[in-house]
């Protein structure tokens, strides 16, 4: 099965260039949504184009991107101390990109889901835990027969402290997996400032929290078979 899918869709594997990918526009071509449907939290906070609104006082900002940002949003909304969760775009560079961009794999961007957490690091390391655990970060560009650049395993950070923490969990994941017989972590790593054009770009509202109104819809996570507790 991978072998045939390698066959109809590996040229997607391949990273674009900044030079390569699409033009994008200066401002969204669609509308976004507000409302988180399951949280009922503002979801695109202090940098709303239009109607800011700030984060409650203490949030902090992560980027997880684990192939289809589908499961991965329903995941994050279920850890305690989440405020609020969106499905998106980054680590490209193509500006305000929309999905079909996005999946011809020439903007550069993972399907990615930014979290907002107001639970401080014991938040931020259980949210680790599920993300490590809830995929295959072993796994290039793909996930599953999701296959290309924009399913990519990736965690961009916001400060320096939530950097230590994802790359300490990361070096303990691997040795779960290395103890399992499993391969090595490709999960792209990085401050969400060094990640493409460094902007996390929410994606159209049929994308928000998608798995919640549609609860039988495609979703490739579950428990990978490797379990690791992001402990402080």
């Amino acid at each position: 099965m991978w072998q045939m899918m390698d066959l109809l869709y590996g040229h997607k594997k391949q990273m674009v260039t900044r030079e390569e990918a699409l033009p994008g526009r200066d401002r969204y071509p669609y509308a976004l949504a507000r409302e988180h449907l399951v949280l009922g939290t503002d979801m695109l906070g202090p940098d709303s184009p239009t109607d800011p609104r700030p984060w409650p006082a203490g949030a902090e900002e992560i980027i997880l991107a684990g192939g289809c940002f589908w499961g991965i949003e329903r995941i994050a909304w279920q850890i305690p101390g989440v405020h609020t969760t969106s499905s998106g775009y980054a680590g490209g560079f193509t500006p305000h990109p929309t999905y079909e961009e996005v999946f011809s794999a020439r903007t550069g961007h993972t399907e990615a889901v930014r979290v907002i957490y107001t639970g401080g690091d014991d938040t931020l390391r259980a949210l680790l835990t599920e993300f490590w655990e809830q995929h295959d970060p072993t796994t290039a560009n793909r996930q599953g027969n999701d296959v290309g650049t924009e399913y990519r395993s990736a965690v961009y950070w916001t400060t320096p402290a939530q950097g230590e923490i994802v790359r300490d969990s990361a070096a303990r994941y691997q040795e779960a997996l290395t103890e399992a017989g499993r391969g090595t972590i490709t999960t792209e790593l990085s401050p969400l400032a060094e990640a493409g054009n460094g902007v996390y770009y929410t994606a159209e509202p049929e994308h928000q929290q998608y798995l919640a109104r549609n609860p039988s819809g495609y979703c490739n996570h579950g428990f990978n078979g490797v379990a690791c507790s992001i402990g402080a």
